[in-house]
């Protein structure tokens, strides 16, 4: 009797991409995804990316200085930019960039953008003061998973709280790694934003899911940066060498902010770039403030271990360059830090008179969670689990008012980073009793239901 033949079992198939139901993101005549972004120098330049179906093949935008009636289209002027193509889940779409150059400073401007079918309605913005004038800018941790779901109600209240100059995210804006299609994803995060993103300069870092993995022609994987990030973002290209399009700057009323790339740094070989760039930009910094914007945080409230590979090369240029506040996300939980030392000796110094700085911030947005690791509960100042969270900053001529609040609006933490006459930053707590410290009990969150934080 012959044996039986092994057979070879089947690969298993693939399961589908989850989509969105229906087709809400299908690439239409008429633009969308329209997000305003800064120049390097935002008094004078901005810039617009939208997208539009293949009936629209070039990049065309209209500005004009804004009045006060509906005449606008009589001084407008017609600017044309680039138009690049994507075949996407959602059909095929042109992406469109338009830089608005030669604007003069403190100034409103309407602009709108134009599809197969038509323009756009008309968008507004002010152009950033030459000289210092004080601001608001909103912070946003990780929008990432359920973003239009959970996180777009966090956006909205941010917006809400009013006088928002420009917006700064601290990386993994989308999933990217199949929580659903990626074109899905995108069209999420823009819908979650709305016409605030249309109006307001935002400001993005990119995080390790703004980058997809690839395997290399020897079998070794990889990852490269994902195809929406430069088409979704006109941004400036003034950065480190070899990452100019996740590296940047902007000088904005009296503040330069720095955007790095932590993953790039972390795993693609771009870290000696950034770290000599980062201490060039600060050491030529004109600006009152210095913020630092990345992904990957030095100082970690979930994962196991710091960041150290960071933590060596950016920390002494930080120390050195007196940076202000450090703007970090990834961890998806809640940490504000004055003193690697801890929590006590952070207290102890601020009692004692003593200056701090930086003040690094980690913070998430939207609804993927990690629970707090063992340092969580010493070092930093003030932490939080399972918590939605958005961050408003004023931007005063000596002072800097940081206010974090929950989803709902509630304050939660804060502080006053006031600069001495010494030129030294003073760090005051709010006064008055904050919120209790939202920690999962257990199996048992914050708010009484299920704990969402997950162990890293």
């Amino acid at each position: 009797m012959l044996a039986s033949p092994v057979l070879a079992r089947a690969p298993a198939a693939t399961p589908p991409v989850p989509r969105t139901p229906g087709t809400p993101y299908a690439p239409r005549s008429i633009p969308d995804r329209i997000v305003l972004t800064a120049g390097a120098d935002p008094a004078r330049e901005m810039a617009v990316a939208f997208r539009t179906d293949r009936a629209q093949a070039t990049a065309e935008a209209q500005i004009a200085l804004a009045v006060d009636g509906p005449t606008i289209e009589r001084e407008a002027r017609t600017v044309t930019g680039t138009t690049a193509s994507i075949d996407s889940a959602n059909g095929p779409a042109n992406y469109h960039q338009v830089r608005f150059a030669g604007l003069a400073p403190d100034r409103v401007y309407a602009y709108r953008v134009k599809g197969a079918a038509g323009w756009s309605e008309w968008f507004q913005f002010r152009t950033a003061a030459t000289t210092f004038k004080p601001f608001r800018f909103l912070y946003l941790g990780d929008t990432q998973n359920g973003i239009l779901t959970y996180a777009s109600r966090v956006i909205r209240q941010g917006f809400a709280e009013g006088r928002i100059a420009l917006t700064v995210h601290a990386g993994d804006l989308a999933a990217q790694r199949d929580d659903l299609d990626h074109d899905d994803e995108w069209g999420e995060w823009n819908q979650a934003g709305g016409y605030n993103y249309s109006q307001v300069p935002q400001l993005p870092a990119t995080g390790n899911h703004e980058f997809v993995d690839i395997t290399l022609p020897g079998g070794a994987e990889s990852r490269k940066l994902g195809p929406y990030w430069p088409l979704q973002f006109a941004l400036p290209s003034n950065g480190a060498d070899g990452v100019k399009a996740t590296t940047y700057y902007v000088d904005y009323q009296g503040v330069r902010f720095i955007i790095l790339d932590g993953t790039s740094a972390l795993d693609l070989g771009a870290l000696d770039s950034q770290t000599r760039w980062l201490d060039a930009t600060l050491a030529a910094s004109p600006a009152r403030w210095n913020v630092v914007l990345f992904h990957q945080p030095i100082y970690t409230c979930a994962r196991p271990n710091d960041t150290e590979v960071l933590k060596r090369a950016w920390k002494p240029i930080f120390d050195k360059r007196r940076v202000d506040l450090v703007l970090q996300g990834h961890d998806h939980c809640y940490s504000r830090l004055t003193a690697p030392a801890g929590r006590v000796a952070g207290q102890a110094a601020r009692a004692r008179g003593e200056a701090q700085g930086p003040v690094y911030l980690v913070s998430v947005t939207g609804s993927k969670m990690y629970g707090l690791n063992d340092r969580a509960r010493t070092q930093p100042d003030r932490v939080a689990e399972a918590t939605e969270l958005f961050q408003t900053v004023d931007v005063e001529e000596k002072r800097l008012r940081f206010r974090t609040y929950t989803a709902s609006g509630l304050l939660y933490d804060g502080f006053d980073l006031t600069r001495g006459n010494d030129g030294r930053n003073y760090l005051a707590e709010l006064p008055g009793k904050l919120p209790a410290v939202r920690t999962c009990a257990g199996a048992v969150g914050p708010d009484g239901g299920a704990c969402v934080a997950r162990g890293k």
